[in-house]
């Protein structure tokens, strides 16, 4: 089994991996559909369905369809080239993608909400059509966007494709028990393995650059969380809250009473950061999806900033070791708020964060194995349940939360020998079963939890 560190951790745009990215993504493979074609089309026209439909105004679900069909991808988003490209399509109603000429196609006629029964692949399900002269379509095409940024088509979805293998790659490990068996016999790291794996698909200079732009945007991403300032947007008036903060705790440092549980406080305002960017669209990275975007940047900042002997050289190992533990929750359950509720997204955030910190502390393989289980199990029955279908409440807090339990997850396992109880392939499977009994009113769709029983106007 193989999923890559880049496909774990991707550069986009705020604020939802899968009602955002994802839709760009769909997007932009439905316009290389269009243009593989023999025939030429004259306008478009898209429907969003289950979950992408409930919340897709909240997250901004329409505009990156809309821009997507125009030709703008998430991993080299311009803002205000999109704003201005906004308006010039809802004023002419059309879009002009690269190879393709002007299309027709206007925002409020040709994208449609569908409120009914979700598509049968995914809960987040849409349709994009090609259309001739007439308005009659001649080419569809049905997409999934099944989390963090993944989209399949439905004939991929059909053949397992979220499933494949793909080719060898020397270390295939399918669960943590194999993981873990396998650093034994070879007596490598969580890392080295998954590196190893990496090399076997691209040059290591691509892998050392790759992974070196993916702390930078998130180290930039919680700079700019720092000084921003104001509400977020959406209606619900939130404030952003991370700049007051973190000016109270540099106003308090070097005092000699502060208490010793305000380092939490550090932990939380990262994260909190990242996701107050990422509330107001900016540029993240999934980690593994947006709306969990701040657990992994957070705690790697925590340990640069505040752990002694930290050096950034080891980032990548904290990286490739949380991507290990990523890939292992997606392929044997979900990262999907849609499918299996915020446990996989903050709780396979938290597992991924408090592996990669075991890790650069030293830990062993049964270490960060047992890491990732606590902070896991600890999520276990999370809800998604976004007031007003926006990724602020409880997404900025929850995700300050999954950081500080990632900690504290990797700090306990290290006081063991990583000799437990509960499996983390127990505890993911745990996950999946709960998330396929969940009711869908707790997945992203804003009918149940917080999303009904806060004031949200």
């Amino acid at each position: 089994m193989f999923l890559s560190v880049f496909d774990m951790f991707k550069v986009g745009v705020g604020p939802s991996s899968s009602h955002t990215i994802g839709p760009m993504v769909a997007a932009a493979r439905f316009l290389d559909h269009l243009r593989a074609q023999p025939f030429s089309v004259a306008g478009l026209k898209a429907s969003l369905h289950g979950s992408l439909a409930f919340t897709g105004v909240g997250h901004a679900t329409d505009r990156a369809t809309i821009l997507g069909l125009a030709g703008f991808r998430a991993d080299a988003y311009d803002a205000d080239r999109a704003e201005a490209e906004l308006a010039r399509i809802k004023a002419e109603g059309t879009v002009a993608p690269h190879g393709l000429g002007p299309l027709t196609f206007d925002p409020d006629a040709d994208l449609q909400f569908d409120y009914g029964p979700p598509l049968p692949g995914h809960a987040n399900g849409m349709i994009l059509k090609g259309c001739d002269a007439q308005g009659d379509v001649v080419t569809q095409v049905t997409y999934y966007s099944i989390g963090g940024g993944f989209v399949l088509t439905e004939d991929e979805l059909a053949r397992g494709r979220d499933t494949d293998d793909g080719a060898p790659v020397p270390f295939p490990f399918k669960s943590a028990a194999e993981m873990m068996d396998m650093a034994a016999e070879s007596g490598l790291t969580v890392a080295q393995m998954k590196r190893r794996n990496e090399l076997s698909r691209m040059p290591g200079a691509d892998l050392d650059a790759g992974l070196a732009r993916i702390w930078e945007v998130m180290s930039t991403c919680i700079d700019r969380g720092l000084a921003g300032d104001g509400e977020l947007p959406g209606g619900l008036r939130v404030r952003r809250r991370a700049r007051a903060i973190h000016e109270a705790l540099l106003a308090e440092h070097g005092r000699n009473l502060t208490a010793p549980h305000v380092i939490n406080d550090w932990i939380s305002l990262y994260a909190m950061a990242v996701n107050e960017e990422n509330a107001a669209g900016g540029q993240v990275v999934t980690a593994p999806t947006n709306g969990a975007a701040g657990v992994v940047p957070a705690t790697i900042r925590y340990w640069l900033d505040h752990v002694p002997g930290a050096t950034r050289e080891r980032v990548p190992e904290f990286l490739l070791t949380a991507a290990a533990i990523g890939g292992l929750v997606k392929f044997n359950a979900s990262i999907s708020g849609a499918e299996a509720g915020c446990q996989a997204e903050v709780g396979s955030a938290s597992a991924m964060a408090a592996a990669g910190l075991c890790g650069v502390l030293g830990g062993t393989p049964p270490q960060i194995e047992n890491a990732a289980e606590i902070a896991l199990e600890h999520h276990l029955g999370m809800t998604c349940d976004p007031v007003r279908g926006l990724v602020q409440v409880p997404c900025i807090e929850r995700n300050g939360l999954g950081a500080i339990k990632a900690v504290s997850a990797a700090s306990l396992s290290l006081r063991g020998d990583g000799q437990h109880f509960v499996p983390l392939d127990s505890a993911i499977e745990t996950m999946r079963q709960t998330g396929a009994d969940m009711s869908e009113k707790y997945k992203e769709t804003a009918l149940g939890g917080l999303a009904v029983n806060v004031p949200n106007c």
